[in-house]
């Protein structure tokens, strides 16, 4: 086989095991040397939470050359503009090393990583970054999120429904359909799970815009922008976006209503899915029933894409005590759509949102297996040692609390979180 296609293979493989949430990547089984990258904006940057989407296109010469990569990138490795020396692409770097690089450009002073403009320190040179960082925040805002999610849930920007292109009449019964053709967007579940996550940070990155600018300004240009298409014209509209904002999570909410719908249809006509759903949810019963643990698991109507759980908490812990409801929403298109996972008891957690969001990550090498997802929400639930990981926050307050260095706040988020886990008792 071509060596340049088990190298790309590896790499592809050896990322998509990572734990790392802020970089994604997959591509067609039929074309491995065009692969696709999602990379998360860093937290406390004006690229916070954003999704960032680049397409790496590789040569059979690879990896003595470097990919092509396309999307808003600058980078020295790959060519684009000179950099220091030793900074040149060497056969010792790969897929993962490029993704870094493109991330470590999301700084938290943009400004700083323009060619001529890395030691501009000048009092109009500071005001001109804290211009260009307010732009920025916004267009993340508007582009790598906003629109995005708008279209994978055919919105319009108004917040109405994109009408379905009609069937086509020219055909009848099945139809051989050239994959090419479709669509390949294999971050839409990733970036609708994450959205929900990061909606508290939106709306945060909202609120500031709004503090730090007026509806109606027209952005500042920078010096390095004018000319050759890098520049980025507009004018701030925090009040529009914001609307836009809870549309989408309007829109997502209704996802699951649908979801739920179309399950009990695909439970009448004994679809794999329904098939497979209900029988692992079987053996979970199964399973809680003959252990030790009060757990239990049921269906909502009996519908099999639809499940809660009731977890009890740990003694010994600050979740003793509590009787937490956990729901479960199933896609008709499971595995291939994660669970989305909710909390109906409001707890007052670090890793649970405001509106019940649960933050867990599905287990890698088991994305099919539901038993395998309800052991990792439980074991991330009781984790007392849990790593900082700035990409999981989804519930700002909780986060702040939980992770402060300050006793007093540390006590206060216990209180909080006990008082929240007595209550679900009631």
């Amino acid at each position: 086989m071509d060596q340049s296609i088990l190298r790309i293979t590896k790499e592809l493989a050896d990322l998509q095991r990572s734990s790392d949430l802020g970089i994604a990547v997959a591509c067609r089984d039929i074309d491995v040397r065009n692969v696709k990258a999602l990379i998360i904006g860093p937290h406390e940057t004006p690229y916070e939470f954003g999704f960032f989407e680049f397409t790496l296109k590789f040569h059979k010469s690879y990896p003595s050359d470097a990919p092509n990569v396309h999307g808003k990138v600058c980078l020295s490795i790959l060519g684009t503009w000179r950099g220091e020396r030793g900074e040149e692409w060497s056969s010792a770097q790969g897929m993962e090393s490029i993704l870094l690089s493109i991330q470590s450009l999301m700084s938290a002073n943009p400004y700083e990583n323009e060619p001529g403009f890395e030691n501009a320190n000048t009092p109009e040179d500071k005001r001109k970054q804290a211009a260009y960082v307010q732009k920025i925040r916004h267009e993340t805002l508007r582009i790598s999120v906003i629109q995005r999610l708008e279209g994978y849930l055919a919105l319009k920007p108004d917040g109405t429904k994109i009408a379905p292109p009609s069937p086509s009449d020219d055909t009848d019964g099945e139809v051989d359909v050239d994959q090419s053709t479709i669509p390949f967007e294999p971050f839409k579940d990733l970036c609708k799970r994450r959205f929900l996550w990061y909606f508290e940070s939106y709306m945060a990155a909202i609120r500031l815009g709004q503090s730090e600018t007026t509806d109606g300004a027209a952005f500042k240009n920078m010096p390095f922008e004018s000319g050759g298409g890098n520049g980025m014209d507009g004018k701030f509209n925090y009040k529009d976006l914001e609307r836009r904002l809870l549309n989408i999570k309007e829109a997502l909410g209704a996802e699951l209503i649908t979801w739920a719908k179309d399950g009990q249809t695909a439970q009448l006509s004994d679809s794999t899915v329904a098939v497979n759903l209900r029988h692992q949810f079987d053996q979970m019963v199964a399973h809680f029933r003959g252990g030790d643990v009060p757990h239990s698991v049921a269906l909502e109507n009996d519908n099999a894409f639809v499940w809660i759980l009731t977890y009890f908490g740990r003694p010994m812990t600050n979740l003793d005590g509590g009787m937490i409801r956990i729901k479960l929403h199933f896609s008709p298109r499971f595995p291939n759509e994660q669970p989305r996972v909710i909390f109906q008891s409001k707890i007052f957690h670090h890793l649970i949102a405001p509106d019940g969001t649960y933050c867990y990550n599905p287990p890698a090498n088991a994305v099919g297996d539901v038993r395998s997802h309800i052991e990792t929400i439980l074991e991330v639930l009781e984790d007392d040692q849990p790593a900082y990981d700035p990409r999981k926050i989804v519930h700002p307050e909780a986060t702040k609390l939980y992770w402060s260095q300050k006793p007093d706040e540390r006590k206060q988020y216990n209180r909080k979180l006990r008082r929240s886990v007595q209550d679900s008792m009631e």
